[in-house]
């Protein structure tokens, strides 16, 4: 691991974002609620925030973090057949947290196919990727 034992703590925000396309029929299962198992985006909701939490126990030379917010939305767009994921991660401290809103957005979504492969085993997650960070020595960054 990198040693931050010298860097300085500071508030750190980090959003990344992903979507799952799908077949229209299986988007409209989610949108009305009627999955066979259950409430898909109230579950992948939990399960982006609880990957959060563990980024340090999966990704080798991660540091684990204390978060202070994980927020994750789920919109779904019927005009491309998709629920896209955006998530917020934020900690005071002396590493990023871009890692922790990477690893939701992504678990987020691998739950909602999870919670759909019986009825559409075609879906396609893409499109995962860092939208912004702010904080520590390199300052904000925003994605074009």
């Amino acid at each position: 691991m990198v040693d931050v034992g010298a860097k300085a703590e500071t508030a750190r925000v980090a959003r990344a974002a992903g979507s799952i396309f799908m077949q229209p029929e299986t988007l409209a299962l989610i949108r009305d609620g009627s999955a066979k198992k259950g409430d898909v985006l109230g579950i992948a909701r939990i399960a982006a925030i609880q990957a959060s939490k563990r980024t340090g126990d999966l990704i080798p030379l991660c540091h684990p973090i204390a978060l202070t917010r994980v927020a994750a939305e789920f919109t779904v767009d019927e005009t491309q057949n998709a629920v896209h994921c955006e998530v917020t991660a934020e900690c005071y401290g002396r590493t990023g947290v871009e890692m922790e809103a990477l690893t939701a957005a992504s678990v987020g979504l691998l739950t909602i196919y999870d919670m759909c492969k019986a009825v559409d085993r075609g879906m396609r997650i893409d499109g995962i990727r860092l939208l912004e960070k702010k904080g520590g020595k390199s300052g904000h960054w925003h994605a074009e």
